[in-house]
């Protein structure tokens, strides 16, 4: 795998933009204009060092927009790592563009993605988020970007802004309705929409000050429900400069070279086990860093500021796959494998109240230790915190449209099931290649085709005219919409898993000892 420029495809005339910072060119590639690698703000790097993201300065001439920019430091999960270390560089903050019409009268629906990767991975460069084929089969303009993870974007330091990913995101965003008009984008239809920890970063950017005005619709795709209290954010920090017999402030962690401080996150997070007492549920899940909610950058979790209106004039879409955290046991051993004392602790650590192991028994009567332990963390990483985010966005006063992704991956068997990330090569098409590619088999398959149309089709209606092609949701009916081979309209599907939850805050996670 490579975040390099693929080769030129179909090339003609190398378009030519001009931005507030100055001239691009980019490619054609196979009738979709290409631009790759703009910088939208400094490199946070020297003085910049774990400080808010500082626009682009301009320059003089044309700039090459042919390849994608560096990544940002990466922990060592699926060998991000080695990844960005096959693109060297400090310009870690950059954007990338495909528009079907790049010119300053097209006024196109933009769309703005925002990778998962659990906050400590994510780069634009990677093949599976090509927006290609979005771009020019959907009649919109993607953009895709880099921004700070690990240490770097999300550590609670002493001396430095909170939130530094987020941050990140709205320097993004702001670069975007700055100039996207000149790719052919209409900056006043502008919608974010991210998977995983990117669809936690949706769910934060809803609830944000900074971000209002910045995009007028959102998707937000098996939303992480992760968010850190500034104590214990901070107390993750101590743990990590302590590998370095440092403190944990900006000036000394500044001194560390990146590769080295997202290594020594690696390290904390390999023996995170040993916290759990301290940190709670993000050290039996492996989490070491989430938004926090310091109250300025983040002023409230994002369901409670939903909840209380902050979003209530931009249009959601929130959902999740059916079997979120297959995937996850494949990668760790379990999925099949879990053991009675697996699954009580599952359920005792993880479960929405005291009384939570009970509960989820009784109403899963016939559930054996695999779908216990299963279904709540999937539960309470990712599908109830989608459910919880628009049903407060509903609740006051505003327009929701709930989905669940129910077909099945081929890959594995079909062993993964409706499994998590499965949506994100549905969603742009990338059905070949990238990583994410594997969950579909060998080779896309008709009815891969078929989902991936109906998906594609409903986001970018949605980034078009707000209507993705089911009925809004409501606190009654609860219509869901099912996508399969063949898409359906179902009544509150996950009624169980929602009725269990139904009184969980998903409030900010707590430091539990000192």
């Amino acid at each position: 795998m490579s975040v390099a420029a693929p080769p030129s495809s179909g090339s003609h005339a190398a378009p030519l933009v001009r931005t507030e910072a100055g001239a691009v060119r980019g490619r054609s590639e196979e009738g979709v204009a290409v631009f790759r690698g703009i910088p939208f703000a400094e490199p946070p790097v020297g003085e910049l060092r774990f400080a808010a993201p500082r626009p682009a300065r301009g320059w003089d001439g044309e700039r090459a927009a042919l390849a994608y920019g560096p990544p940002p430091p990466q922990a060592g999960v699926f060998g991000m790592d080695g990844l960005a270390q096959e693109a060297p560089g400090d310009d870690w903050l950059t954007v990338n563009v495909w528009s079907p019409d790049p010119g300053a009268g097209a006024g196109l629906p933009v769309m703005v993605w925002i990778q998962g990767g659990a906050y400590v991975i994510g780069m634009s460069g990677l093949p599976e988020y090509d927006g290609g084929r979005l771009a020019r089969e959907g009649g919109v303009v993607v953009v895709t970007f880099n921004y700070r993870v690990g240490i770097e974007g999300f550590a609670q330091i002493e001396g430095a802004p909170a939130n530094r990913g987020l941050l990140d995101q709205v320097a993004a965003l702001e670069w975007v309705r700055d100039n996207i008009r000149a790719f052919g984008g209409d900056p006043d239809r502008v919608t974010v929409f991210g998977q995983s920890a990117g669809g936690g970063s949706v769910a934060a950017l809803l609830a944000m000050d900074r971000a209002k005005g910045l995009f007028h619709r959102a998707v937000a795709q098996s939303v992480q429900g992760t968010c850190f209290s500034p104590e214990l954010a901070a107390d993750v920090t101590a743990a990590c400069a302590a590998e370095l017999a440092l403190r944990p402030t900006a000036a000394d962690l500044a001194t560390v070279d990146p590769a080295r401080l997202s290594a020594t996150g690696d390290a904390v997070t390999a023996k995170i086990a040993q916290w759990a007492e301290r940190w709670g549920r993000p050290a039996h899940r492996t989490i070491p860093f989430a938004p926090v909610v310091d109250g300025d950058v983040l002023p409230a979790t994002p369901w409670q500021a939903l909840a209380e209106g902050a979003a209530r004039d931009i249009e959601l879409i929130a959902g999740h796959t059916r079997d979120e955290h297959r995937l996850f046991g494949a990668i760790d051993g379990t999925l099949g494998q879990v053991t009675e004392e697996q699954a009580e602790t599952a359920l005792r650590v993880f479960a929405p109240d005291p009384d939570g192991p009970r509960r989820y028994r009784e109403t899963l009567p016939d559930a054996g230790p695999d779908e216990l332990y299963e279904r709540v963390h999937a539960d309470w990483l990712f599908r109830m915190p989608s459910l919880h985010l628009a049903e407060a966005h509903v609740r006051s006063g505003g327009r929701a449209h709930v989905y669940e992704l129910t077909w099945s991956a081929p890959g594995m068997g079909g062993a993964l099931g409706a499994c998590h990330g499965l949506d994100v090569p549905l969603v742009f098409g990338n059905l070949t290649h990238g990583q994410t590619a594997a969950l579909l088999g060998e080779g896309p398959s008709p009815e891969a085709e078929s989902v991936s149309a109906h998906l594609r089709g409903a986001w970018t209606a949605f980034a078009t005219h707000g209507d993705p092609g089911w009925p809004a949701y409501d606190s009654e009916r609860r219509l869901t919409r099912l996508f399969d081979t063949q898409p359906a309209v179902a009544p509150d599907p996950e009624q169980t898993s929602r009725l269990l939850w139904q009184d969980h805050p998903f409030a900010a996670l707590p430091l539990l000892g000192r």
